[in-house]
């Protein structure tokens, strides 16, 4: 990215204003709102998720410590138990919390409640990686201190955690104790308002190990029905005077070590903190095994220093940011609000070990912690192109769970593998089954998930092993739930597509474009690999099945108002009364019953859309016009996933300040808390919805055939957008500005080369040579659609 020139040598505003643009400041205590600002400032590294509570723990939103696929599993009831309905859910549940630093000044505690609040700042740096606080506060008895810390979970240390915490006296001498809290079975505040909240398990978490050494300790505790181990071990370095006396305690669920002395002027106090994380299934390692990995794990980042890591973290984003980051010229504040989303995707998951990414990530504990099709419909479609080694740990991680989806749909009686709606540990968790086991488009998105990997990594290693496996059950699956009918189209009943509020329909457009992908995609792999297919017993006889079901596919069509039908009957269904709906009856699904919504054209998220957005080049352009247009009259978007498809299929038509406006909606989801669910942690779906919407929308960037395309517009309010993503082992950046679009390989050996198109050219970039083309003019597809009253995104 290039610096913004300077004046005299002294940095312009412009300077300033890209330095903001990666960091997140909160600079007052904002007490009402601490469960969002916990959410925006969690840190991760796809293995350990810190939620972003202030450092002595009080006051707090959601307290959360968790760890990928660490859990509990709790009872489904139902007031009408049915065959094949779920009796157990995965619950998400915190491991013990090592982030807690706590002081007391004199015999005050700190709070922010009370006392003399004179400067409160903490800021996310999203290069650094760290979450950086500095206050000072004066207790009730009147004496001031200044507190800095600097929070990290390390990206290149999966099992590592690191606090450090400095204190100094802001006047006169202070008696001050700090207390080091390693801290189990944590209160977690339960919100019922809300269905999408999560359910709290009290005291999930059984003690059945504890040691220290000085210093040093960890805690050992197991769960009892998910049967998982887990362990933390921290170690400290303390930098205090002499004259401070250290006091150590432990107990089943706490182990604590107490600073105490009196600090004057011009002195400071530091404790370095680290920790190490580990869970395994409890038969797998014994918790002596396991409290001996974590002490040498912690022991081992101890010894490097908390310098150290810090630097080892900015060198880890470094390298990501080189293909990761978006610049957007013209805007400030959505150049923050990408960047934000992107450093929340860049550490939601890892490349090194085989763990998926939940819907909020490791950022709280909404909808229980679980994995939805969120994870391969939208946040692996844009890993693919910006860290592809953690998408193949997350498909690695579907694969490894083949096992449970078979059992489950041999439970359903259907062939081959259906995956949940919503898991963590691999097994059907959702008790509503006309929005969970009916969203079978979950099994396409998996396989849609390889497709793409596949397309843009070229792993072929891959693709003969776990993707294959992957793309043959799910063929599987939709050749036997599917049938043909007496006219020989091949049909898909009985499912419900994204849009909730339509459920239990015939033919989704979209379930079945994703369909038709997934056989075509599984016949070409299987062919392209039959030694390793005839292991999973695929025969041609199969093959051809498959092919035969995909171009039979049935694609619903209203002629009489020109436009695709969400579902068979969708468009004769009676129309919403959006003229009598208040701001106040909005999200539909708190203020009206599934019965009049599932009867009714209203739309809850894109669905259609969606379709028209993921198969570009099955629907011409006065198609995607009438549909969008239709459907843009008949969506509410109560789901955070519906604005980056909007913002996408709007710019490929024109309307580039819809399209506009639907961007910032979706990334400012949780920056700007659009939902008031940000608080039960981030919507990582959303946030890899901005990427989408400047890539997809304003780069024109499409994929859907295997080949890479371009058809790219600039809105008016951007001078400038750049953006890299990664394609065949290349990094291929897009520079567009009024004066057309510029393609390069800036990293790349003499002899790279990668082929791609630009409104329709084909064209070839070489490291040696840079290609440049005009922007296409933009289509006159009439006026912008109308939303719902009340509905249309905030105009920027």
């Amino acid at each position: 990215m290039q610096s913004s020139p300077t004046v005299d040598g002294q940095a312009t505003s412009a300077d300033a204003a890209d330095e903001e643009s990666w960091r997140i400041r909160r600079t007052e205590a904002d007490l009402d709102r601490l469960a969002e600002t916990e959410s925006i400032f969690a840190l991760s590294n796809g293995w350990i998720g810190w939620r972003g509570t202030l450092d002595e723990g009080e006051p707090y939103g959601m307290p959360g410590s968790y760890l990928s696929g660490f859990h509990e599993q709790r009872e489904l009831t139902y007031p009408e138990d049915g065959y094949a309905f779920p009796q157990r859910s995965d619950t998400v549940i915190s491991a013990p919390n090592a982030a807690l630093v706590r002081l007391r000044v004199g015999d005050e505690p700190l709070d922010l409640r009370t006392g003399t609040l004179r400067h409160h700042e903490r800021t996310l740096d999203l290069r650094a990686g760290v979450v950086e606080r500095h206050t000072e506060w004066i207790s009730p008895g009147g004496q001031g201190v200044r507190i800095r810390s600097t929070r990290l979970v390390s990206l290149s240390r999966h099992p590592i955690a690191a606090v450090r915490y400095e204190v100094e006296p802001l006047d006169g001498p202070v008696e001050l104790r700090i207390t080091s809290d390693l801290q189990a079975n944590e209160r977690v505040p339960e919100r019922s308002d809300d269905p999408r909240a999560a359910s709290i398990v009290t005291d999930p978490l059984t003690g059945e190990y504890r040691h220290h050494d000085g210093i040093d300790g960890v805690l050992v505790h197991r769960t009892e029905h998910s049967r998982q181990r887990v362990a933390v071990g921290v170690t400290h370095v303390i930098d205090a005077p002499d004259e401070w006396h250290t006091d150590v305690d432990l107990t089943d669920d706490r182990f604590r070590v107490t600073l105490t002395g009196t600090l004057t002027p011009g002195r400071r106090v530091r404790l370095d903190k680290f920790a190490a994380y580990e869970w395994t299934s409890a038969g797998d390692t014994g918790d002596r095994d396991l409290a001996d990995h974590v002490t040498e794990e912690a022991a081992a980042a101890r010894t490097d220093g908390f310098d150290a890591l810090r630097a080892d973290q900015r060198a880890a984003l470094d390298v990501a940011w080189r293909t990761a980051d978006v610049v957007l010229d013209g805007d400030d504040e959505l150049q923050q609000a990408i960047r934000f989303s992107v450093f929340h995707l860049l550490q939601a998951g890892r490349p090194d070990v085989d763990r998926t990414i939940p819907a909020k990530g490791l950022t709280g504990n909404g909808y229980d912690g679980h994995v939805l099709w969120d994870t391969e419909g939208y946040v692996l479609p844009v890993l693919t192109y910006l860290a592809p080694a953690m998408v193949r740990s997350a498909l690695r991680w579907r694969h490894a769970h083949l096992p449970e989806a078979r059992d489950r749909a041999a439970e359903l009686r259907l062939p081959g593998a259906t995956f949940p709606w919503r898991t963590i540990g691999g097994r059907e968790c959702s008790g509503y089954w006309p929005a969970g086991t009916a969203g079978m488009h979950v099994n396409a998105d998996v396989a849609d998930a390889v497709l793409r990997y596949v397309a843009a990594t070229d792993d072929q290693d891959f693709l003969a092993e776990a993707g294959l496996e992957l793309l043959v059950d799910s063929a599987r699956l939709w050749h036997g739930f599917g049938h043909f009918s007496g006219t020989g189209s091949f049909h898909v009943h009985g499912v419900t597509g994204p849009d909730e509020y339509t459920a239990l329909v015939d033919d989704n457009v979209f379930t079945n474009l994703m369909v038709r992908r997934n056989l075509r995609g599984a016949a070409d792999a299987a062919e392209a690999n039959p030694e390793v297919a005839a292991r999973f017993g695929v025969e041609p006889a199969e093959i051809a099945d498959w092919r035969a079901a995909a171009d039979a596919v049935h694609l619903p069509y209203d002629r009489k108002r020109g436009v695709h039908q969400q579902s068979a009957g969708f468009t004769e269904l009676p129309e919403w009364d959006f003229d009598a709906m208040t701001e106040d009856d909005y999200p539909l699904l708190l203020n009206f019953p599934y019965l009049e919504l599932y009867r009714k054209q209203v739309v809850k998220q894109a669905d259609l859309v969606l379709a028209v957005q993921r198969f570009p080049g099955d629907f011409d352009a006065e198609a995607k016009a009438r549909n969008f247009a239709y459907y843009e009259a008949r969506t509410v978007r109560d789901s955070s996933l519906s604005a980056s498809a909007q913002a996408i299929v709007a710019a490929e038509l024109g309307h580039l300040d819809l399209a506009y406006d639907y961007l910032a909606e979706t990334a400012l989801q949780d920056l700007a808390d659009l939902g008031d669910k940000t608080g039960d942690g981030l919507h990582l779906a959303s946030l890899a919805g901005a990427w989408l919407a400047v890539v997809q929308g304003f780069g024109g960037m499409r994929d859907d055939q295997g080949v890479l395309a371009f058809d790219p517009r600039l809105p008016d309010r951007v001078d400038r957008l750049v953006f890299s993503l990664r394609w065949r082992g290349h990094r291929l950046q897009v520079t567009l500005t009024p004066a057309g679009a510029r393609y390069e390989l800036p990293d790349a050996e003499p002899g790279a080369e990668v082929e791609f198109r630009h409104h329709g050219e084909q064209l070839r970039v070489t490291a040696a040579a840079p290609v440049t083309r005009p922007l296409p003019d933009l289509p006159d597809h009439g006026p912008e659609p109308a939303t719902p009253p009340t509905l249309r995104p905030s105009r920027r």
